[in-house]
């Protein structure tokens, strides 16, 4: 592993006591990898007490997504919650799994549709222990239709979808995202579904309910009006690079010290603005230019237009002159230059917390900012068991009782000593 670098980030300590506006919620999370990891992970900050279940010996899977040996993935969204070891092929930890749901207001799960009833763990059996739990079934394709059992990871969803057919450039295959997009979605989609269920299970006379929520249809959401745009005219999104067919001009731009920039002349005010800016103010009268539908028709010139006109100037020159004329244009960034950004730094959009694995580890704080009851960073990400007897403990269960669960194995093996422990301060 490369030594870690000090960062301008700030500092900050973990608060265990940190009060939250989601203290009173207790969230199960059965779930593996990332849109229910998300999904979690934003309660958790806002101060669920989130319990990862966890098949003993193993783990969440994204405990695997790792990079130089961390577990990067899992130590940024699974901070904030605890760690509980079951063998739900047990009887023995199915029985504790409905113990827990007692006192809970949320599971969350996603195995393919059919293995929770497998287990004889049907909604109607969960919601039997506790009629106000919130149950958020989370796959690929959904409970229901003809692919229900189909496999459903998020690239296969970001492929069916239609968002790599437009992503990318025209003489180039099609392009998936670098990143957990389709997950990262749901996750958010069913956060705040999560939420809705629980106001209406605490209003007079409510109850749980079961949210069936798919990876795909949060994705066709987010894409907005492209199946209407299909309807009206009959053609599909064209791959255009970082150019678009709802605004021009709009790329990234190479400046003089091969860098970039990126523009957006998203109302008809900024564009018009923007060729003031250029020198070029008789554009905003010229046929080919003067509304956004004739931009689209004309391109190619206008970005030539303002190509040529970045190209001259350094990354550096062409930002302090556009916002000088207050034209939306900003600086394309990669890692390294966000770490060295003032704006990440003095709004502390990143922050510096501790790890036992790296010493510390940067991450982003707790999104959105509250004002009057803001989350918190509670806790690191647990080590793989580290609450089984913490949490068996405040269930009621004795040291006898636990002892025979060991025993059994359903607890999976003790954690390893030499596996690191999570940071408490």
């Amino acid at each position: 592993m490369m030594p870690m670098p000090e960062s301008g980030f700030a500092r900050r300590a973990f608060d265990p006591d940190a009060a939250c506006p989601l203290d009173d919620v207790r969230v199960l999370d059965l779930s593996r990898l990332v849109a229910g990891n998300i999904l979690t992970h934003v309660l958790a900050d806002l101060g669920a007490e989130v319990i990862k279940v966890e098949k003993p010996g193993r783990g969440d899977d994204l405990r695997n997504w790792q990079t130089d040996g961390v577990p990067l993935w899992w130590q940024v969204y699974a901070r904030n919650k605890k760690s509980l070891c079951l063998d739900l092929r047990q009887e023995a930890g199915r029985e504790v799994l409905l113990r827990l749901l007692e006192g809970a207001a949320v599971l969350v799960e996603n195995y393919r549709p059919g293995t929770l009833e497998k287990m004889g763990l049907v909604p109607d059996v969960l919601l039997g222990r506790n009629p106000k739990l919130v149950i958020v079934r989370v796959s690929g394709w959904g409970q229901t239709g003809p692919w229900r059992s189909k496999p459903g990871f998020g690239t296969l969803i970001e492929a069916f979808s239609g968002f790599a057919a437009m992503n990318g450039f025209a003489d180039r295959e099609p392009v998936l995202p670098a990143f957990a997009m389709a997950d990262a979605f749901a996750g958010l989609y069913g956060a705040i579904a999560a939420l809705a269920a629980l106001r209406a299970a605490e209003a007079d006379g409510g109850r749980g309910q079961v949210i069936d929520l798919s990876l795909i249809e949060p994705i066709l959401a987010m894409l907005g009006p492209k199946a209407a745009e299909h309807r009206l005219t009959g053609a599909t999104t064209p791959r255009l690079g970082s150019r678009c067919n709802i605004q021009a001009p709009r790329d990234v731009y190479r400046t003089r010290d091969g860098k970039y920039v990126a523009l957006s002349s998203g109302t008809q005010g900024m564009a018009e603005r923007l060729f003031r800016a250029i020198g070029r103010p008789e554009l905003n009268d010229d046929p080919r230019f003067r509304s956004n539908a004739a931009r689209l028709q004309n391109r190619a010139a206008v970005e030539a237009l303002v190509s040529e006109f970045i190209a001259a100037r350094t990354q550096a020159e062409a930002l302090a002159f556009f916002d000088a004329a207050e034209v939306t244009v900003g600086p394309v960034c990669d890692e390294a230059d966000l770490a060295l950004h003032p704006y990440v730094i003095e709004r502390e959009v990143l922050l510096e917390l501790p790890d036992a694995l790296m010493g510390s580890i940067p991450m982003h704080g707790v999104v959105p900012r509250l004002s009057a009851t803001p989350g918190a960073l509670r806790r690191p990400a647990p080590a793989l068991g580290e609450h089984n007897r913490e949490i068996l403990r405040d269930l009621g269960l004795s040291e006898a009782e636990i002892a025979c669960l060991d025993e059994a194995k359903v607890l999976g093996a003790p954690p390893d000593p030499d596996q690191a422990p999570s940071a408490t301060t």
